[in-house]
Order: C-alpha cells, then sequence, then structure tokens
C-alpha cells in the first residue's frame, strides 16, 4: 500500500519576473535561507532610423528570504533583492567556503558568479559578490553543480556549468583564498547543453543532458573528447540530472519527453524504472532524508513527488507518484526541499473541523476571497520567453492571470491560511495520482483521484494520529511570477495498521510501501 499524503500550501509570493530557480540553503545553521532566481525578457527597443528592430534583453532579480516557521501564515519575509542579469540557474555549496555559505548563480550574459553569506542573523544576512566566471560572449550558462552534494569534507572542491553553446565547464574553487580556477572546457552536445551534474559518490564523474536528446557521462581524469557513456534513451532534450546523495549508483534524469528515468550507473543501457509525469521534466531533487523520494518540476502539469522504493528494491519499472501539486497557466521550473524539520503549526492553528472540510472548497477559499485576489489583466502586450528557448511568443493577454497573489509582507490574508494550491492524493499509482490537467483559473486546485481528498475524515482522522514524515517545499513557476512555499506530509503507517477503505481496484492500485 502507497502512504497517504497532503500537501498545504503555506505561502504564495509574487515574484514580479518569471520564477525559475529556488534553493535552499543546505548548509548547517542556515536552513532557513532561501534564494529565488528570476528571468524576464524585456521589449525589444522601438524600431530605430535605419529600420532594424532591436534585440530583447534577458533581465533578473535574485531574491533571498528568511524562513520562520513561528509566523505560521507568513513564514517567509524577504531580506535582500538585487537586480541582475536574467538568473537560470542557482546551487548553494552543501559545506561552508571561508566559514561563509556559498552560492552559485548561472545567468544569461554567459556567467557564473559566487556570493557569500555574510552577517550573523539569520534575519538580516546578505549576499556578498566574490568572483566570476564567465563562459565566453554570446552565450548563456544554463545549470551548475557542486561536487559537495554527499556534504562530504576534505574532497577536491569543483563546480560543472553548462552552457547554451552545448559546452562544460569545470571549475575548482580555492577554499582558502576563496578563489575560483578553469579547469577544462570542451564540447559535450551539438546544441544546447541543458544540464550537467556531478556523481556524488565519484565526483570524477559528470554527466551531462542536451537538447540532441543525448544524455551522456564524462571522465574528467580522461580526454573530454570521448564520453564514458552516450544514452539515447530520452526521446527529447534532457534538462534534469540529479545524483542520488544516499544510494550510490542510482541516478535520476527528466526530459523533455515527460519522462522520468531512474538508472544505475554501472549499467546505463537500460534504465531501472520509466514514470511518465505527463511534462518536460525541468528539474529533479532527492529529498535530503528520505532516501526514496524525488521532487520534480514537470513545468506543463506541475510539481510531482515520486515514490522510487520499488523501482530500487522490487524492480517495479514505474515510480509511484505520491502527490501532485499542480499550478494553472504557467510552466513549473524551480524546485527544493528545505532541510528544516517542520512543526504541524499551521494545522495547530487552524480550527480542528477545518481537515474535514470538502475537497473542493480548500480552507480560507470563497468566490468572495477569489474574486478580491484574481488580477485581470486586458489587452496587454506581454513577452513569453522561456528558459529553455522552446518558445517566445507575443501575446495580446485578456484572460484572468494568476489566481492568487501574495507578496511576502503586506499581502492579504486568508482565513485559516493560504491552504488553496495544494492537493491531498492518496498515491494509487503513476496514472491516478491527480489530474495534470489544467481547470479554469476559478477552480480551486488540483483534482483528486476518486475525491480522495481532505473530505476522507477516517483517513484523516487516522493520519493525523500516525507518525508522519513532515517537509518544507519551495517550486516556482514561469509566467504566473509565483514562489510557492508548501509543506509535504506522508504518512509513515504500515498496511497492517491502516485497514484499506477504498474497492478491490484501488487497493490493487496502491501498490508500494
Amino acid at each position: 500500500m502507497a502512504a497517504p499524503c497532503r500537501t498545504r500550501t503555506l505561502q504564495v509570493v509574487d515574484t514580479e519576473f518569471s520564477a525559475d530557480a529556488v534553493e535552499w540553503c543546505p548548509v548547517e545553521g542556515w536552513h532557513s535561507i532561501l534564494a529565488c532566481g528570476t528571468y524576464h525578457l524585456r521589449p525589444p527597443a522601438a524600431t530605430d532610423s535605419r529600420g532594424s528592430n532591436g534585440a530583447c534583453d534577458r533581465t533578473g532579480r535574485l531574491y533571498l528570504y528568511h524562513y520562520n516557521e513561528e509566523q505560521p501564515y507568513i513564514p517567509l519575509t524577504e531580506i535582500q533583492r538585487i537586480d541582475t542579469a536574467a538568473i537560470l540557474d542557482i546551487k548553494w555549496c552543501h559545506i561552508p567556503i571561508a566559514e561563509h555559505p556559498m552560492v552559485g548563480i548561472a545567468n544569461s550574459t554567459g556567467g557564473v558568479e559566487f556570493c557569500h553569506l555574510s552577517g550573523s542573523e539569520k534575519n538580516s544576512c546578505r549576499l556578498e559578490p566574490c568572483f566570476r566566471v564567465d563562459l565566453g560572449a554570446q552565450r548563456l550558462a544554463l545549470s551548475l553543480d557542486w561536487s559537495t552534494g554527499r556534504e562530504q569534507c576534505g574532497c577536491p572542491l569543483r563546480v560543472i556549468s553548462s552552457d547554451s553553446e552545448g559546452k562544460l565547464n569545470l571549475f575548482s574553487i580555492d577554499e582558502s583564498a576563496p578563489a575560483v580556477h578553469v579547469l577544462n572546457q570542451w564540447e559535450a552536445h551539438k546544441f544546447e547543453a541543458w544540464i550537467a551534474a556531478f556523481n556524488y559518490w565519484d565526483t570524477d564523474i559528470v554527466y551531462s543532458g542536451g537538447d540532441d536528446s543525448l544524455l551522456k557521462g564524462w571522465d574528467t581524469r580522461r580526454s573530454p573528447e570521448t564520453p564514458v557513456f552516450t544514452s539515447r534513451r530520452h526521446s527529447m532534450g534532457v534538462c534534469s540530472i540529479q545524483c542520488s546523495p544516499h544510494r550510490e549508483n542510482l541516478l535520476a534524469t527528466g526530459s523533455y519527453d515527460e519522462h522520468v528515468l531512474l538508472w544505475d550507473t554501472r549499467n546505463m543501457k537500460q534504465p531501472l524504472a520509466d514514470t511518465h509525469v505527463e511534462g518536460g521534466v525541468w528539474r529533479l531533487k532527492w529529498h535530503p532524508t528520505c532516501d526514496f523520494v524525488l521532487l520534480a518540476a514537470c513545468m506543463q502539469s506541475g510539481f510531482k513527488i515520486l515514490d522510487c522504493r520499488g523501482s530500487m528494491a522490487e524492480n517495479m519499472e514505474e515510480c509511484v507518484i505520491l502527490s501532485s501539486y499542480v499550478l494553472h497557466n504557467s510552466l513549473a521550473y524551480g524546485a527544493d526541499w528545505s532541510r528544516l524539520c517542520p512543526r504541524d503549526s499551521v494545522t495547530a492553528a487552524q480550527d480542528p473541523a477545518a481537515p474535514c472540510l470538502p475537497s473542493e472548497e480548500p480552507v480560507g477559499w470563497s468566490e468572495e476571497g477569489e474574486e478580491r485576489l484574481n488580477v485581470q489583466v486586458q489587452n496587454l502586450k506581454i513577452i513569453y520567453e522561456s528558459p529553455t528557448a522552446t518558445f517566445d511568443v507575443i501575446l495580446d493577454e485578456e484572460s484572468e492571470g494568476p489566481a492568487l497573489l501574495v507578496k511576502a509582507e503586506g499581502g492579504p490574508k486568508l482565513s485559516g491560511g493560504s491552504d488553496l494550491k495544494g492537493s491531498f492524493d492518496l498515491a494509487a499509482g503513476p496514472d491516478r495520482a491527480g489530474d495534470p490537467k489544467s481547470a479554469s483559473s476559478s477552480d480551486s486546485g488540483a483534482k483528486r483521484p476518486n475525491r480522495m481528498g481532505l473530505d476522507r475524515s477516517s483517513d484523516s482522522a487516522s493520519s493525523l494520529d500516525s507518525p508522519k514524515e513532515m517537509s518544507i517545499v519551495a517550486t516556482c513557476s514561469f509566467y504566473d511570477n509565483i514562489l510557492h512555499v508548501w509543506k509535504w506530509e506522508m504518512s509513515l503507517v504500515t498496511p497492517s495498521e491502516t485497514p484499506s477503505t477504498g474497492s478491490p481496484a484501488e487497493r490493487r492500485g496502491e501498490s508500494l510501501h
């Protein structure tokens, strides 16, 4: 039986520009710090006297937030914003460098910038620039990864980055200075190299994925002309890769082909599992402590949480989708797990009857609230450019905007908390774990399979008393300019402790615990 799960929205923040990268600080003592990067395409300048059209300009902003669980309804507070070039990826080093947390930022000017966090107070710390590497003219830095994924010290500290020219760029970080040194740069893909990542268990090995639909492995001790392997298993561009920090030889990859593949790195000819998630997989993140849980940003179909136990231990051909956090009229891009250990403060602060409300009416939702918070956009010229460059379109937007826009400070608050976009999904197999198809903007949230939602009072009562895995998640989405912070809960009960109330067909679907 799959474990019952629940998602609950804690806060929704307007980032003004399209948000495409979000990362919680993994350094011990700084887990409450969150960074979010945005991407905006400025309209071209008016046609000049010679009749040539101006070029579009990519710009962005880096936000720094502090998360305070003592403020249950607005836990996230903005503490810094930096106007910069458009940001395509953000990654924190997992260990402090020169006694400070450090973050790497891949941007649209072809640079990877490194900033360290200064200040002793979490609610007033600041990011300060340290150094920068320019990958080359006329290119975008698309991704980066640190070699410290297992949070190990004493190993050479390295960064791998990919760019829009299809190249990989390997740096070393001198922790004593600190300073950065370029070790190597080589052509890995014929088109954009969307993603690059380390094997955290053997950091001489790196992986890359490109718009040529190829997944490649590289041994950085050898000549870069020849990859260790080349996989053609994905049918479209490979845009997400992450090595498991918990299990050696376990690798997750995602693609525009809407499939998440799990691999045993000792055999890259055939994946362990192939899960269709109904949206291009822009980011994958393993849970920081729960070794079988994988978070996927699935572009058109929102965010999904996968249970990979069956694929790792029982040779199941696909993972179970435990939960879906579905968005409307936007693309899911950035996603990350917090290492904070949350209390059940929001639930405790709400009316005890709240978990038993019908699933179609989440806490605090009303027609009046919807009418008050909806943003009407009439005849507004908007240039839409995805950081993946899959489409650049100028639209006359006449539809409603996001259903909820709440500022980090001073925004409207709804009664009972901002529990608006999350869904309460009991896992019943990948094809029944929440409807990814977007409904109208007046719908309250994700569709729930077989009405297994908050109206399942018996399940709610039993799950409230059972031990739970609780995590804070930050996600962000393109076009609606939204950063979401939400809580995910998974019951740790076993089938013998919780009798199934579903039909025989439903019980067969609940295949994994």
